[in-house]
């Protein structure tokens, strides 16, 4: 018998469902001291199908606990990406006393004899902390007809213009709409059609302001748009990001002919969102992807379940010479489930292999000096045969996860892959935090400038630590090696 929780590939901590589909985070709300994470849910089978709004709960946003699915589809369609807010003020008339929770979402449907897709944005409401949830008799709220894909609203409260402002995805981009009420809606502005990348359709945007370098006196927004794979990028979905200023009704890319700007180098973060109302006293912007990729997410090798979430992470933006970036790192409730921490100074790699065992679940911190290496990196092992790369190269200042050889990749062409991020050193440190779960690598480069998250599926659990210098020597000050807890077996 295979325990819950407890089956081949299960992440150890980070969220998966009990069973069946799972997709994108949807829904999240911070509201009577708990974390709801709700998200794209298919109750019936192990791949995509009809989208429900699965449910879950945590004080910590570490361990959480599974509730019935919150939102079913209806008359208006399947239940797919949408969000959720705290109605404060009773703005929508919904709630006789006290706040109360309004979840916004796209109804997805098709037009009367027709395989084009219908989607329109509806409301529901919840007067008790999330766990029921009664759907808005005058849905849909929000249709256009001239637009075919108009889906994943975004809603938020402006405190300047006191309304709440909406942004969805249509196409190819976005769109701005603000309401007095969270019934009633009307057009502001589009962004994106010189913006960006447009490798495929855009999804799941996000809107938030942010202080730069911690500086509340200076701040800008952040745009997150998620693109779809259409088969024509090597990465397959992922997410961009965009830095600028928004009044209320416009948003202003600061950087139109810049590079595009990734918020994760590696395959599998895909699709992820911030949580609306977390009090102004905590004061973090906190985020949560869907931890696969639909170039394949159908395809991995789990049974009982499809699909995990990324570690949350706390955002933020920090000023350099290319100007405004978005950086993340893992939230500091990780510390609950840390275990002892091993800790090793003043290494010395060459050419030879140094070595270290560790459990299953572990995180890494440790500080690379280069010295006169031309390149060096470490490997996470679970047998001679299978093994994950991280390896930076100096003079192309770039750094790579190979997974080509980590475990079980026949189940897709797409999924072996050596995943590239650009990175420059600091002072010639390069710094990373590794944390290792039973099916995912999570990297965080230069405390979060860059993150790399990878899917593994290993034969064997992985049980070693290797180090490698090539063509030189690189000196490792400082290496932290922390054993981390199951959140399933708390």
């Amino acid at each position: 018998m295979i325990l819950k929780y407890k089956e081949k590939h299960r992440p150890q901590f980070h969220f998966s469902p009990e069973e069946k589909w799972m997709n994108d985070p949807n829904g999240m709300v911070f509201f009577n001291d708990e974390y709801h994470l709700f998200y794209q849910y298919h109750p019936h089978g192990t791949t995509w199908g009809p989208m429900h709004w699965g449910h879950a709960v945590s004080r910590d946003l570490i361990c959480w606990e599974q509730l019935p699915i919150a939102l079913y589809p209806d008359e208006h369609g399947a239940i797919f990406s949408g969000s959720a807010v705290v109605d404060w003020d009773n703005t929508s008339g919904f709630f006789e006393e006290g706040p109360g929770l309004v979840a916004i979402y796209t109804s997805a449907d098709h037009y009367p004899d027709s395989d084009r897709p219908l989607q329109r944005q509806s409301i529901a409401f919840s007067k008790d902390n999330g766990r029921t949830w009664v759907t808005y008799e005058g849905n849909p709220v929000l249709s256009d007809e001239n637009i075919t894909d108009y889906r994943d609203p975004k809603v938020f409260w402006h405190h300047e213009t006191k309304k709440w402002v909406m942004i969805l995805a249509t196409g190819q981009t976005v769109m701005i709409y603000t309401s007095p009420n969270l019934r009633n809606w009307e057009y502001a502005s589009q962004f994106g059609h010189d913006s960006g990348s447009h490798d495929g359709v855009w999804e799941c945007p996000d809107l938030f302001k942010l202080p730069i370098d911690g500086d509340e006196n200076n701040q800008k927004w952040a745009m997150l748009v998620s693109i779809g794979d259409n088969g024509k990028s090597k990465e397959g979905s992922r997410t961009q990001y965009f830095i600028g200023d928004f009044d209320g009704t416009t948003f202003v890319n600061e950087n139109p002919d810049e590079r595009i700007l990734w918020l994760d180098y590696g395959r599998d973060n895909y699709a992820g969102v911030s949580w609306s109302d977390i009090p102004k006293e905590d004061g973090r912007r906190i985020y949560i992807g869907w931890m696969s990729n639909w170039r394949y997410a159908n395809l991995v090798p789990t049974e009982v379940w499809r699909s995990g979430m990324t570690l949350p992470r706390e955002l933020s933006l920090t000023s350099g010479e290319e100007g405004v970036r978005l950086v993340q790192n893992p939230v500091a409730e990780i510390e609950g489930i840390r275990k002892e921490t091993k800790v090793h100074e003043d290494l010395v790699i060459t050419d030879t292999d140094t070595s270290y065992p560790i459990s299953e679940l572990t995180e890494v911190n440790i500080e690379f000096k280069k010295g006169n290496a031309t390149s060096f990196g470490l490997v996470i092992q679970s047998s001679q045969e299978e093994k994950t790369i991280i390896h930076f190269d100096v003079a192309k200042e770039m750094l790579f996860v190979d997974r080509t050889n980590s475990g079980d990749n026949s189940f897709s062409d797409s999924f072996p892959t050596v995943q590239e991020a650009p990175l420059k050193l600091k002072d010639g440190i390069l710094k990373l935090q590794v944390f290792i779960d039973t099916s995912s690598i999570e990297i965080f480069a230069n405390d979060g400038e860059v993150a790399v998250t990878s899917l593994i599926f290993p034969n064997e659990a992985v049980n070693q630590l290797q180090f490698f210098s090539n063509e030189g020597i690189t000196n490792v000050p400082i290496l932290k090696v922390t054993e981390l807890n199951s959140i399933w077996s708390k």
